[in-house]
């Protein structure tokens, strides 16, 4: 296989510049700086297409090796043909590989084996053959033999259907069809069993369910698969037998040959013992990774907007990890993260000691100046949101507004080694306190601390496959943090590893670093961390911020390989570095368009793309990607399911987007859905063609459910 051309006919690129990402990837570059730093050598392609680019090629990899290795096996066996190498190297999917290699490969003792071991292959053939004119009796006495096991002609005849069955079993043409047959026609059906158990209501939408196999949506299929494992319901996989049956004659019957009768047993028994239990296998399988996928798919397309909010910078933030019995944990951070003050209330039900929470809460705000007061979305969070909402309009001079925040995995960072090293003199509650602070205040540098499977931006995340859905999560992160770019003198760790190039052992070196030496005063300074080479330097030094020093380009995504473009450009039109921070930069994209880029970037010995991203960062040094991005939606008062009434129109925050709609935060303790149908006008496939986590909408009540505690929206017709 021609893997350059393969994989460049599959993303629709030049084979060019699928080979120039191919050497990269092998040099051990990484996806962001590719898609950032390199992009003449691929045509601008952005990281995502990158990273299904490097995903596709270690699979196309794998595939080709397989090939390989399947080859060599049959080839050891002496059973090589050229009908078969051919078959191999048409094969597309690993499926159509593995049913080719079927009949080659080693097998655990089975019928047919067991009966191949008693001689009885010969008869198996003579039947299959299909043009002797005795009767079976008659071929079959040959092949009694008591020494070998074969005691009676009924013996023998059931040996040589045992191998005949599991020769059609083996046949990977046959099974193909029977594959897409299947695929096409086939129906999963599912119902409640009969025994009763706590979880069955919730599967009470699978009772009695049927539908076809093609057009079942991934979301449900997942829900029946949490269905069966939760011991509640029963699946089955239902295909037309007869026209199975069918399927096979044709394959395997001559027209005019002998012992039909037989041989139609023989199929009956190889597609009920053998290929329908392992299409139906297969089948399910398939469909739970194609669903898996999608759902993994949908969390990546969450947790991006969740980790790009744009942060509330420089703001002094109370954080507020709502409680009952224990209360509820107080942490106050500065404009840098640092913690201020802590304390612990208990204005929440038992102990509703709402007054003196109040006192406590009005102290901390004007001693600190409070801007905002992040509260977290767990236990008690509805009664928390009520008795901040009250406290605010008690102190109005304040203007402090609040935001209920996910607070997904607080407990899981709280509970960390990392929490422990972060605030050894907290305990944990206090720790998850200060973590729904920061959420508000850095989303990205704040939830990069935890498991990114803890996060929770999509559905049934605990039957993912664990790997699959950290890895692509995680490239997620890396995304995100190179995106925005680090500040190399503030940034913890755990941040700084997700940076690219490095790693979790360097980010701990640069943080000693800066322990030992003070902060960076330029990126240069960066290879004297121990352990952070060459390499390691090309690939992270374009993405480490260094604000308010000498040299203002370290305070850009421009990388230091290009200082030299930067100077030449500078100096073409008579501006120099001190220019950067005046007004007169501000001219330099009229001045670089009246030229022509192509031209101006031939001089600076860079790319056109480069060049244009150069430009870029030279006008807003320093920038955050997310101040562009719609600021968080805060609140000062709240509401109860009580007060909605269908027709209201209300202004939300998006919190999760899934397969069939998105829910929707509209200030009560309860997310509204919006289901795919009433978000837009047009046709949609998906609700993220949409929606994005933490987008603020505006929205109208459709109904409410009090006591199933459903709120149902429409994004439609707001105005009627």
């Amino acid at each position: 296989m021609n893997l350059t051309k393969q994989i460049a006919y599959e993303f629709n690129i030049r084979e060019d510049y699928a080979q120039n990402i191919i050497n990269l990837l092998d040099e051990g570059c990484t996806v962001p700086f590719i898609s950032r730093y390199r992009k003449e050598s691929h045509g601008s392609l952005d990281d995502q297409i990158i990273r299904d680019f490097s995903d596709r090629l270690t699979y196309l990899r794998n595939f080709d090796k397989r090939k390989q290795d399947i080859i060599g096996y049959i080839t050891e066996q002496e059973k090589m043909t050229p009908e078969i190498l051919k078959a191999i190297e048409k094969a597309n999917t690993l499926t159509e590989l593995e049913d080719i290699y079927r009949p080659f490969k080693p097998k655990r003792q089975t019928r047919a084996t067991i009966a191949v071991a008693k001689g009885l292959q010969p008869l198996a053939d003579k039947i299959l053959e299909q043009t002797e004119a005795s009767s079976l009796e008659e071929i079959a006495k040959d092949f009694v033999n008591a020494e070998k096991g074969v005691e009676t002609l009924e013996q023998a005849l059931a040996g040589a259907s045992d191998i005949i069955a599991e020769s059609i079993s083996d046949n990977a043409e046959l099974r193909k069809k029977l594959r897409e047959f299947l695929f096409e026609t086939g129906t999963i059906e599912t119902n409640i069993k009969e025994k009763e158990n706590e979880k069955t209501q919730t599967y009470q939408t699978y009772n009695n369910f049927k539908e076809t196999v093609k057009t079942l949506p991934s979301h449900r299929i997942l829900a029946i698969n949490r269905g069966e494992k939760d011991d509640c319901l029963k699946v089955e996989v239902k295909v037309n037998l007869e026209k199975s049956l069918s399927i096979i004659a044709t394959e395997t019957l001559k027209k005019n040959g002998t012992f039909k009768e037989f041989l139609q047993a023989v199929i009956q028994d190889s597609y009920d013992r053998l290929i329908f239990p392992a299409l139906e296998r297969e089948l399910r399988t398939n469909l739970t990774d194609i669903a898996n996928e999608q759902a993994i798919k949908m969390f990546e397309v969450n947790l991006k907007p969740l980790l790009m909010q744009p942060p509330l910078k420089d703001k002094i933030i109370l954080g507020l990890d709502p409680a009952y019995r224990t209360g509820c944990k107080i942490a106050v951070i500065d404009g840098n993260g640092n913690v201020l003050d802590t304390a612990v209330v208990y204005p929440t039900p038992p102990h509703n000691k709402i007054d003196e929470a109040a006192e406590i809460l009005k102290k901390l705000i004007k001693k600190h100046k409070v801007d905002a007061i992040s509260i977290g979305n767990g236990t008690a969070s509805k009664e928390s949101e009520i008795f901040v909402s009250n406290l605010i309009k008690t102190i109005p001079e304040n203007r402090v507004c609040y935001m209920v925040v996910n607070e997904a995995g607080a407990s899981v960072y709280s509970a960390s080694k990392l929490g422990a090293e972060e605030f050894p003199e907290y305990d944990v509650s206090l720790r998850s306190a200060v973590s729904i602070a920061r959420r508000l205040q850095d989303p990205l540098a704040e939830l990069i601390k935890i498991d990114v499977k803890s996060i929770g931006v999509g559905q049934y995340q605990h039957d993912m496959p664990q790997k699959r859905l950290t890895d692509v999560l995680e490239g997620v992160v890396e995304n995100c943090v190179n995106s925005v770019g680090v500040d190399l003198n503030t940034a913890s760790f755990k941040l700084l590893e997700y940076v690219s190039g490095l790693n979790s052992g360097i980010a701990k070196n640069i943080v000693e670093y800066r322990k030992e030496n003070g902060k960076f005063v330029d990126r240069k300074e960066l290879k004297k961390v121990k352990k952070l080479g060459d390499k390691a330097y090309e690939q992270s030094a374009g993405f480490l911020r260094i604000p308010n020093e000498k040299n203002i380009l370290d305070n850009t995504s421009v990388h230091p390989e290009s200082y030299p473009a930067v100077k030449k450009l500078l100096k073409m039109f008579g501006l120099t570095e001190k220019d950067l921070t005046t007004e007169k930069v501000l001219l330099l994209p009229k001045l670089v368009e009246e030229k022509g880029i192509k031209k101006i970037a031939e001089e600076c010995e860079v790319g056109a793309p480069t060049l244009k991203d150069i430009v870029s960062e030279l006008l807003k040094p320093g920038r955050d990607i997310r101040d562009e991005l719609p600021k968080p939606e805060l609140r000062t008062d709240v509401m109860s399911m009580e007060d909605l009434k269908a027709g209201m129109v209300m202004k939300g925050v998006v919190r999760n987007v899934i397969d069939f709609g998105a829910f929707v935060d509209i200030g009560v303790h309860q997310d509204g859905l919006v289901h795919i149908s009433q978000i837009c006008d047009r046709y949609i496939k998906h609700p993220s063609e949409e929606l994005t986590v933490g987008q603020n909408v505006e929205v109208k009540i459709l109904s409410v459910d009090l006591e199933k505690k459903r709120i149902s929206l429409t994004m439609k017709n707001l105005d009627k």
